[in-house]
Protein backbone atom coordinates (compact mmCIF):
# COMPACT_ATOMS: atom_id res chain seq x y z
CA UNK A 1 0.00 0.00 0.00
CA UNK A 2 1.00 3.62 -0.47
CA UNK A 3 1.68 5.98 2.44
CA UNK A 4 -1.13 6.12 5.00
CA UNK A 5 -3.01 9.40 4.84
CA UNK A 6 -6.78 8.84 5.01
CA UNK A 7 -8.05 6.98 8.08
CA UNK A 8 -11.60 5.72 8.49
CA UNK A 9 -12.48 6.06 12.17
CA UNK A 10 -15.31 3.91 13.47
CA UNK A 11 -16.69 5.85 16.45
CA UNK A 12 -19.44 4.07 18.40
CA UNK A 13 -20.91 6.51 20.92
CA UNK A 14 -23.73 5.80 23.33
CA UNK A 15 -26.15 8.06 21.46
CA UNK A 16 -24.76 8.06 17.92
CA UNK A 17 -22.49 5.88 15.83
CA UNK A 18 -20.21 7.56 13.30
CA UNK A 19 -17.66 6.72 10.66
CA UNK A 20 -15.37 9.68 9.98
CA UNK A 21 -12.72 9.98 7.30
CA UNK A 22 -9.70 11.83 8.72
CA UNK A 23 -6.94 13.36 6.58
CA UNK A 24 -3.70 12.94 8.51
CA UNK A 25 -2.00 15.63 6.43
CA UNK A 26 -4.33 18.30 7.80
CA UNK A 27 -5.68 16.45 10.86
CA UNK A 28 -9.20 17.26 9.77
CA UNK A 29 -12.36 15.33 9.06
CA UNK A 30 -13.14 15.33 5.36
CA UNK A 31 -16.28 13.17 5.50
CA UNK A 32 -18.65 11.91 8.16
CA UNK A 33 -21.53 9.41 8.25
CA UNK A 34 -23.71 8.93 11.30
CA UNK A 35 -26.64 6.92 12.64
CA UNK A 36 -28.63 6.94 15.86
CA UNK A 37 -27.54 4.26 18.31
CA UNK A 38 -30.38 3.06 20.52
CA UNK A 39 -30.38 -0.16 22.56
CA UNK A 40 -32.70 -3.03 21.74
CA UNK A 41 -35.11 -3.40 24.66
CA UNK A 42 -35.85 -7.07 24.25
CA UNK A 43 -35.03 -10.33 26.02
CA UNK A 44 -32.84 -11.41 27.59
CA UNK A 45 -31.97 -7.81 28.60
CA UNK A 46 -31.48 -4.41 26.91
CA UNK A 47 -28.55 -4.75 24.55
CA UNK A 48 -26.70 -3.08 21.70
CA UNK A 49 -27.90 -3.76 18.16
CA UNK A 50 -24.52 -4.88 16.92
CA UNK A 51 -25.85 -6.22 13.63
CA UNK A 52 -27.42 -2.88 12.71
CA UNK A 53 -24.17 -1.17 13.67
CA UNK A 54 -22.16 -3.69 11.64
CA UNK A 55 -24.25 -3.04 8.53
CA UNK A 56 -23.82 0.71 9.04
CA UNK A 57 -20.05 0.34 9.45
CA UNK A 58 -19.62 -1.72 6.29
CA UNK A 59 -21.91 0.50 4.23
CA UNK A 60 -20.07 3.59 5.46
CA UNK A 61 -16.66 2.13 4.64
CA UNK A 62 -17.86 1.30 1.13
CA UNK A 63 -19.32 4.77 0.51
CA UNK A 64 -16.35 6.65 1.94
CA UNK A 65 -13.87 4.50 0.05
CA UNK A 66 -15.59 5.32 -3.24
CA UNK A 67 -15.15 9.01 -2.47
CA UNK A 68 -11.57 8.76 -1.18
CA UNK A 69 -9.34 5.71 -0.85
CA UNK A 70 -9.22 4.51 2.78
CA UNK A 71 -5.65 3.71 3.84
CA UNK A 72 -6.34 2.33 7.34
CA UNK A 73 -9.14 1.81 9.87
CA UNK A 74 -9.14 2.88 13.51
CA UNK A 75 -11.81 2.26 16.14
CA UNK A 76 -13.05 4.10 19.21
CA UNK A 77 -16.12 3.42 21.36
CA UNK A 78 -17.80 4.38 24.61
CA UNK A 79 -16.69 2.58 27.75
CA UNK A 80 -18.47 0.34 30.28
CA UNK A 81 -19.07 -2.22 27.56
CA UNK A 82 -17.59 -5.66 27.10
CA UNK A 83 -18.25 -8.61 24.84
CA UNK A 84 -18.20 -12.37 25.36
CA UNK A 85 -17.44 -14.46 22.27
CA UNK A 86 -17.01 -18.16 21.58
CA UNK A 87 -14.23 -19.92 19.68
CA UNK A 88 -15.63 -18.78 16.35
CA UNK A 89 -15.95 -15.14 17.43
CA UNK A 90 -19.74 -15.28 17.77
CA UNK A 91 -21.55 -13.70 20.71
CA UNK A 92 -22.45 -16.05 23.53
CA UNK A 93 -24.65 -13.35 25.08
CA UNK A 94 -25.96 -10.02 23.73
CA UNK A 95 -23.77 -6.96 24.39
CA UNK A 96 -25.35 -5.53 27.54
CA UNK A 97 -26.47 -1.88 27.66
CA UNK A 98 -24.74 -0.31 30.67
CA UNK A 99 -27.89 1.64 31.57
CA UNK A 100 -29.68 -1.63 32.37
CA UNK A 101 -30.23 -2.04 36.12
CA UNK A 102 -29.96 -5.83 36.17
CA UNK A 103 -26.46 -5.87 37.69
CA UNK A 104 -27.85 -3.98 40.70
CA UNK A 105 -29.79 -7.14 41.61
CA UNK A 106 -26.49 -8.76 42.60
CA UNK A 107 -24.88 -5.65 44.06
CA UNK A 108 -24.32 -7.15 47.52
CA UNK A 109 -22.50 -10.17 46.14
CA UNK A 110 -20.46 -8.08 43.75
CA UNK A 111 -19.48 -5.54 46.41
CA UNK A 112 -18.07 -8.40 48.47
CA UNK A 113 -15.53 -9.33 45.78
CA UNK A 114 -14.70 -6.12 43.90
CA UNK A 115 -11.28 -4.52 44.55
CA UNK A 116 -10.96 -1.28 46.53
CA UNK A 117 -10.68 2.12 44.87
CA UNK A 118 -7.02 2.32 45.91
CA UNK A 119 -6.22 -0.68 43.72
CA UNK A 120 -8.16 0.13 40.56
CA UNK A 121 -9.06 3.83 40.66
CA UNK A 122 -12.61 2.67 39.94
CA UNK A 123 -15.50 4.14 41.95
CA UNK A 124 -18.52 1.95 42.67
CA UNK A 125 -21.11 2.98 40.13
CA UNK A 126 -24.76 2.00 39.64
CA UNK A 127 -26.37 -0.02 36.84
CA UNK A 128 -23.76 -1.59 34.57
CA UNK A 129 -21.30 1.29 34.69
CA UNK A 130 -18.70 -0.99 36.29
CA UNK A 131 -17.98 -3.54 33.57
CA UNK A 132 -16.89 -6.07 36.17
CA UNK A 133 -20.41 -5.93 37.61
CA UNK A 134 -21.83 -6.69 34.16
CA UNK A 135 -19.66 -9.75 33.68
CA UNK A 136 -20.43 -10.90 37.26
CA UNK A 137 -24.18 -10.57 36.66
CA UNK A 138 -24.00 -12.35 33.30
CA UNK A 139 -22.00 -15.24 34.77
CA UNK A 140 -24.45 -15.65 37.66
CA UNK A 141 -27.59 -15.17 35.58
CA UNK A 142 -26.62 -17.09 32.43
CA UNK A 143 -24.08 -19.70 33.56
CA UNK A 144 -24.58 -22.02 30.58
CA UNK A 145 -24.02 -19.29 28.01
CA UNK A 146 -21.14 -17.75 29.97
CA UNK A 147 -19.41 -21.13 30.11
CA UNK A 148 -19.24 -21.11 26.30
CA UNK A 149 -17.15 -17.91 26.28
CA UNK A 150 -13.68 -18.30 24.82
CA UNK A 151 -12.71 -14.62 25.12
CA UNK A 152 -13.64 -11.44 26.94
CA UNK A 153 -13.16 -8.34 24.79
CA UNK A 154 -13.50 -4.63 25.33
CA UNK A 155 -15.93 -2.96 22.93
CA UNK A 156 -13.45 -1.36 20.46
CA UNK A 157 -11.63 -4.65 20.11
CA UNK A 158 -14.87 -6.52 19.42
CA UNK A 159 -15.22 -4.50 16.24
CA UNK A 160 -11.55 -5.07 15.48
CA UNK A 161 -12.17 -8.81 15.82
CA UNK A 162 -15.04 -8.64 13.33
CA UNK A 163 -12.85 -6.72 10.90
CA UNK A 164 -9.70 -8.83 11.19
CA UNK A 165 -10.44 -12.10 13.00
CA UNK A 166 -7.81 -11.17 15.63
CA UNK A 167 -8.81 -11.05 19.32
CA UNK A 168 -7.16 -8.41 21.52
CA UNK A 169 -7.74 -6.08 24.46
CA UNK A 170 -6.36 -2.61 25.22
CA UNK A 171 -5.66 -0.57 28.35
CA UNK A 172 -7.78 2.58 27.82
CA UNK A 173 -10.99 0.53 27.81
CA UNK A 174 -9.77 -1.92 30.45
CA UNK A 175 -8.92 1.05 32.69
CA UNK A 176 -12.23 2.88 32.23
CA UNK A 177 -14.04 2.36 35.60
CA UNK A 178 -14.24 -1.38 34.99
CA UNK A 179 -12.83 -2.83 38.25
CA UNK A 180 -10.81 -5.09 35.93
CA UNK A 181 -7.48 -3.20 35.70
CA UNK A 182 -4.84 -2.00 38.14
CA UNK A 183 -3.40 1.21 36.61
CA UNK A 184 -0.50 1.25 39.07
CA UNK A 185 0.83 -2.22 38.10
CA UNK A 186 -0.42 -2.19 34.48
CA UNK A 187 -2.02 -5.59 35.00
CA UNK A 188 -5.42 -7.11 35.60
CA UNK A 189 -6.95 -6.50 39.02
CA UNK A 190 -7.48 -9.06 41.77
CA UNK A 191 -11.11 -9.37 40.63
CA UNK A 192 -10.06 -10.98 37.35
CA UNK A 193 -8.11 -13.69 39.14
CA UNK A 194 -10.72 -14.07 41.88
CA UNK A 195 -13.38 -14.82 39.26
CA UNK A 196 -11.12 -17.01 37.11
CA UNK A 197 -11.37 -14.65 34.13
CA UNK A 198 -7.68 -14.11 33.35
CA UNK A 199 -7.53 -16.96 30.82
CA UNK A 200 -10.59 -15.52 29.08
CA UNK A 201 -9.07 -12.08 28.64
CA UNK A 202 -7.78 -11.61 25.10
CA UNK A 203 -4.11 -10.50 24.90
CA UNK A 204 -3.51 -6.85 25.77
CA UNK A 205 -2.11 -4.93 22.80
CA UNK A 206 -1.13 -1.24 22.40
CA UNK A 207 -3.86 0.96 20.93
CA UNK A 208 -1.79 1.69 17.83
CA UNK A 209 -0.95 -1.97 17.04
CA UNK A 210 -2.02 -3.14 13.61
CA UNK A 211 -4.01 -6.26 14.37
CA UNK A 212 -4.05 -7.26 10.74
CA UNK A 213 -5.60 -6.48 7.39
CA UNK A 214 -9.35 -6.63 6.93
CA UNK A 215 -10.79 -10.05 6.22
CA UNK A 216 -10.96 -10.95 2.50
CA UNK A 217 -14.75 -11.11 2.41
CA UNK A 218 -14.96 -7.60 3.90
CA UNK A 219 -12.53 -6.24 1.32
CA UNK A 220 -14.76 -7.69 -1.38
CA UNK A 221 -17.93 -6.25 0.16
CA UNK A 222 -16.56 -2.74 0.80
CA UNK A 223 -14.15 -2.33 -2.10
CA UNK A 224 -11.23 -1.60 0.27
CA UNK A 225 -7.76 -2.81 -0.53
CA UNK A 226 -7.40 -6.34 0.97
CA UNK A 227 -4.26 -5.15 2.80
CA UNK A 228 -6.02 -2.25 4.56
CA UNK A 229 -4.68 -2.37 8.15
CA UNK A 230 -6.97 -2.24 11.20
CA UNK A 231 -5.63 -0.67 14.39
CA UNK A 232 -6.37 -2.09 17.82
CA UNK A 233 -8.36 1.03 18.85
CA UNK A 234 -9.17 2.79 22.12
CA UNK A 235 -11.77 4.28 24.48
CA UNK A 236 -13.40 7.46 23.14
CA UNK A 237 -12.47 9.92 25.89
CA UNK A 238 -8.88 8.79 25.65
CA UNK A 239 -9.02 9.28 21.90
CA UNK A 240 -9.89 12.91 22.59
CA UNK A 241 -6.97 13.16 25.00
CA UNK A 242 -4.33 11.58 22.76
CA UNK A 243 -3.59 14.53 20.41
CA UNK A 244 -2.90 16.71 23.44
CA UNK A 245 -0.65 14.12 25.08
CA UNK A 246 1.41 14.16 21.90
CA UNK A 247 1.67 17.92 21.44
CA UNK A 248 0.59 20.07 24.42
CA UNK A 249 2.90 21.31 27.16
CA UNK A 250 1.64 20.25 30.60
CA UNK A 251 -0.13 21.09 32.75
CA UNK A 252 -3.40 21.04 30.82
CA UNK A 253 -6.83 19.46 30.89
CA UNK A 254 -9.12 18.02 28.25
CA UNK A 255 -12.91 17.90 28.48
CA UNK A 256 -14.42 15.32 26.14
CA UNK A 257 -18.11 16.00 25.56
CA UNK A 258 -20.75 13.64 24.23
CA UNK A 259 -23.35 11.65 26.14
CA UNK A 260 -20.83 11.89 28.98
CA UNK A 261 -18.69 14.92 29.81
CA UNK A 262 -15.33 13.48 30.86
CA UNK A 263 -12.68 15.79 32.34
CA UNK A 264 -9.06 14.62 32.38
CA UNK A 265 -6.13 16.39 34.07
CA UNK A 266 -2.54 16.00 32.91
CA UNK A 267 0.23 17.04 35.32
CA UNK A 268 -2.17 19.01 37.48
CA UNK A 269 -2.18 19.52 41.25
CA UNK A 270 -1.99 16.30 43.26
CA UNK A 271 -5.33 15.74 44.97
CA UNK A 272 -7.04 12.85 46.74
CA UNK A 273 -9.76 11.61 44.41
CA UNK A 274 -13.20 11.12 45.93
CA UNK A 275 -14.89 8.01 44.48
CA UNK A 276 -18.23 9.11 45.96
CA UNK A 277 -18.22 12.04 43.52
CA UNK A 278 -17.53 10.03 40.34
CA UNK A 279 -13.84 10.76 40.15
CA UNK A 280 -11.69 7.95 38.81
CA UNK A 281 -8.37 7.00 37.30
CA UNK A 282 -8.45 6.52 33.55
CA UNK A 283 -5.53 4.99 31.68
CA UNK A 284 -4.37 6.94 28.64
CA UNK A 285 -3.24 5.56 25.30
CA UNK A 286 0.39 5.69 26.45
CA UNK A 287 -0.51 3.45 29.40
CA UNK A 288 -0.31 6.12 32.11
CA UNK A 289 -2.90 6.85 34.85
CA UNK A 290 -4.93 10.05 34.37
CA UNK A 291 -7.11 11.62 37.14
CA UNK A 292 -10.59 12.03 35.67
CA UNK A 293 -14.13 13.03 36.59
CA UNK A 294 -17.39 12.89 34.70
CA UNK A 295 -21.09 13.52 34.57
CA UNK A 296 -23.76 12.72 32.02
CA UNK A 297 -23.79 16.23 30.58
CA UNK A 298 -24.76 15.43 27.01
CA UNK A 299 -27.74 13.41 28.19
CA UNK A 300 -28.71 16.23 30.55
CA UNK A 301 -28.46 18.78 27.74
CA UNK A 302 -30.76 16.67 25.54
CA UNK A 303 -33.32 16.26 28.31
CA UNK A 304 -33.28 19.94 29.21
CA UNK A 305 -33.53 21.30 25.66
CA UNK A 306 -35.79 18.71 24.05
CA UNK A 307 -38.38 20.47 21.92
CA UNK A 308 -37.21 23.95 22.88
CA UNK A 309 -35.39 26.65 20.94
CA UNK A 310 -31.65 27.01 21.42
CA UNK A 311 -31.37 30.63 20.30
CA UNK A 312 -30.13 33.35 22.63
CA UNK A 313 -28.86 36.92 22.53
CA UNK A 314 -26.82 39.20 24.76
CA UNK A 315 -29.89 40.52 26.56
CA UNK A 316 -30.79 36.95 27.57
CA UNK A 317 -27.35 36.50 29.09
CA UNK A 318 -27.53 39.84 30.88
CA UNK A 319 -30.91 38.95 32.37
CA UNK A 320 -29.76 35.53 33.60
CA UNK A 321 -26.64 36.99 35.21
CA UNK A 322 -28.54 39.87 36.82
CA UNK A 323 -31.38 37.73 38.20
CA UNK A 324 -29.12 34.80 39.09
CA UNK A 325 -31.42 32.45 37.24
CA UNK A 326 -29.74 29.11 37.75
CA UNK A 327 -30.20 25.37 37.58
CA UNK A 328 -28.77 23.37 40.48
CA UNK A 329 -27.64 19.72 40.17
CA UNK A 330 -28.36 17.04 39.22
CA UNK A 331 -30.61 16.12 36.32
CA UNK A 332 -29.12 12.63 36.02
CA UNK A 333 -29.01 10.83 39.36
CA UNK A 334 -26.46 8.28 40.52
CA UNK A 335 -23.35 9.66 38.83
CA UNK A 336 -21.40 12.88 38.53
CA UNK A 337 -20.03 15.15 41.27
CA UNK A 338 -23.45 15.51 42.95
CA UNK A 339 -24.91 12.03 42.44
CA UNK A 340 -27.73 12.26 44.96
CA UNK A 341 -28.78 15.90 44.78
CA UNK A 342 -32.11 16.62 43.14
CA UNK A 343 -32.15 19.22 40.37
CA UNK A 344 -33.89 22.51 41.12
CA UNK A 345 -34.32 25.85 39.38
CA UNK A 346 -33.61 29.10 41.21
CA UNK A 347 -35.65 32.02 39.82
CA UNK A 348 -36.33 29.93 36.75
CA UNK A 349 -40.12 29.91 36.58
CA UNK A 350 -41.51 30.57 33.10
CA UNK A 351 -38.35 32.17 31.83
CA UNK A 352 -38.06 32.97 28.12
CA UNK A 353 -36.41 30.29 25.93
CA UNK A 354 -33.22 32.28 25.33
CA UNK A 355 -32.66 32.84 29.04
CA UNK A 356 -33.41 29.20 29.78
CA UNK A 357 -30.82 28.08 27.24
CA UNK A 358 -28.23 30.42 28.74
CA UNK A 359 -28.90 29.10 32.26
CA UNK A 360 -28.64 25.49 31.04
CA UNK A 361 -25.32 26.23 29.32
CA UNK A 362 -24.01 27.86 32.49
CA UNK A 363 -25.14 24.86 34.57
CA UNK A 364 -23.23 22.46 32.32
CA UNK A 365 -20.13 24.66 32.46
CA UNK A 366 -20.24 24.88 36.24
CA UNK A 367 -20.70 21.12 36.57
CA UNK A 368 -17.64 20.73 34.34
CA UNK A 369 -15.67 23.26 36.41
CA UNK A 370 -16.56 21.26 39.54
CA UNK A 371 -15.21 18.11 37.89
CA UNK A 372 -12.00 19.91 36.96
CA UNK A 373 -11.57 21.13 40.54
CA UNK A 374 -12.04 17.61 41.90
CA UNK A 375 -9.13 16.25 39.82
CA UNK A 376 -6.65 19.09 40.46
CA UNK A 377 -6.76 20.54 36.96
CA UNK A 378 -4.27 23.25 36.05
CA UNK A 379 -3.33 25.14 32.90
CA UNK A 380 -5.56 25.62 29.83
CA UNK A 381 -8.60 23.45 29.23
CA UNK A 382 -9.44 22.13 25.76
CA UNK A 383 -13.08 21.24 25.12
CA UNK A 384 -13.65 18.51 22.54
CA UNK A 385 -16.96 17.53 20.97
CA UNK A 386 -20.37 19.26 20.77
CA UNK A 387 -19.98 21.57 23.79
CA UNK A 388 -16.99 23.22 22.12
CA UNK A 389 -19.47 24.95 19.81
CA UNK A 390 -21.49 26.43 22.70
CA UNK A 391 -20.01 29.88 23.36
CA UNK A 392 -21.96 30.29 26.59
CA UNK A 393 -20.48 27.05 27.91
CA UNK A 394 -16.89 27.99 27.08
CA UNK A 395 -17.28 31.54 28.44
CA UNK A 396 -18.64 30.35 31.77
CA UNK A 397 -16.06 27.57 31.99
CA UNK A 398 -13.26 30.10 31.53
CA UNK A 399 -14.83 32.47 34.06
CA UNK A 400 -15.44 29.80 36.70
CA UNK A 401 -11.98 28.18 36.43
CA UNK A 402 -10.03 31.40 35.90
CA UNK A 403 -8.03 29.66 33.14
CA UNK A 404 -8.09 29.76 29.33
CA UNK A 405 -10.49 27.48 27.50
CA UNK A 406 -9.77 26.26 23.97
CA UNK A 407 -12.75 25.22 21.86
CA UNK A 408 -11.63 22.43 19.56
CA UNK A 409 -12.53 22.88 15.90
CA UNK A 410 -12.96 19.16 15.23
CA UNK A 411 -16.59 18.16 14.66
CA UNK A 412 -15.94 14.83 16.36
CA UNK A 413 -13.26 15.23 19.00
CA UNK A 414 -12.57 11.51 19.23
CA UNK A 415 -11.89 10.92 15.55
CA UNK A 416 -8.63 12.90 15.33
CA UNK A 417 -7.09 11.04 18.25
CA UNK A 418 -8.19 7.67 16.94
CA UNK A 419 -6.75 8.50 13.51
CA UNK A 420 -3.43 9.51 15.07
CA UNK A 421 -2.91 5.88 16.08
CA UNK A 422 -1.97 5.30 12.44
CA UNK A 423 0.62 8.07 12.38
CA UNK A 424 3.80 9.24 14.05
CA UNK A 425 2.52 12.80 13.74
CA UNK A 426 2.91 14.84 16.89
CA UNK A 427 1.74 18.34 15.89
CA UNK A 428 -1.94 19.13 16.17
CA UNK A 429 -3.36 21.62 13.69
CA UNK A 430 -6.39 23.87 13.97
CA UNK A 431 -6.85 23.62 17.71
CA UNK A 432 -9.54 26.26 17.82
CA UNK A 433 -10.40 29.57 19.40
CA UNK A 434 -9.09 30.37 22.88
CA UNK A 435 -11.47 31.90 25.38
CA UNK A 436 -9.57 33.80 28.07
CA UNK A 437 -11.29 34.32 31.43
CA UNK A 438 -13.80 37.12 30.70
CA UNK A 439 -13.21 40.55 32.15
CA UNK A 440 -16.94 40.88 32.96
CA UNK A 441 -17.14 40.26 36.74
CA UNK A 442 -20.81 39.23 36.43
CA UNK A 443 -19.84 35.79 35.09
CA UNK A 444 -17.46 35.06 37.97
CA UNK A 445 -20.02 36.36 40.46
CA UNK A 446 -22.66 34.04 38.96
CA UNK A 447 -20.25 31.12 39.37
CA UNK A 448 -19.66 32.02 43.03
CA UNK A 449 -23.42 32.29 43.63
CA UNK A 450 -24.03 28.89 41.98
CA UNK A 451 -21.40 27.22 44.12
CA UNK A 452 -22.80 28.80 47.27
CA UNK A 453 -26.31 27.65 46.38
CA UNK A 454 -25.10 24.10 45.73
CA UNK A 455 -23.21 24.06 49.03
CA UNK A 456 -26.25 25.38 50.90
CA UNK A 457 -28.43 22.45 49.82
CA UNK A 458 -25.80 19.97 50.98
Amino acid sequence: MSAIRHIAVIDIGKTNAKVALVDLATLSEVALRRMANAPVRQAPYPHHDVEALWAFILDSLAVLNREQRIDAISITTHGATGVLVDDSGELVLPVLDYEFDGPDELAEGYDAIRPPFAETGTPRLPLGLNLGAQFFWQQQSFPTEFARAAAMLMYPQYWALRLTGVAANEVTSLGCHTDLWNPWTADFSALVDRMGWRDLMAPVRPARDRLGPILPELAQRTGLDPQTPVLCGLHDSNASLLPHLLSDAPPFSVVSTGTWVVSMAVAGTAVALDPARDTLVNVNALGNPVPSARFMGGREFSLLTEGSAQNWNDSDVTAVLARKTMLLPSIQQGSGPFPYQTAAWRKGEAIPPGQRFAAISFYLALMTATCLDLIGSDGPTTVEGPFARNQLFTRMLAASTGRPVIASEAATGTSIGAALLASDQRAVHGKGQTQEPPADPALAEYARAWRAAVKAIG
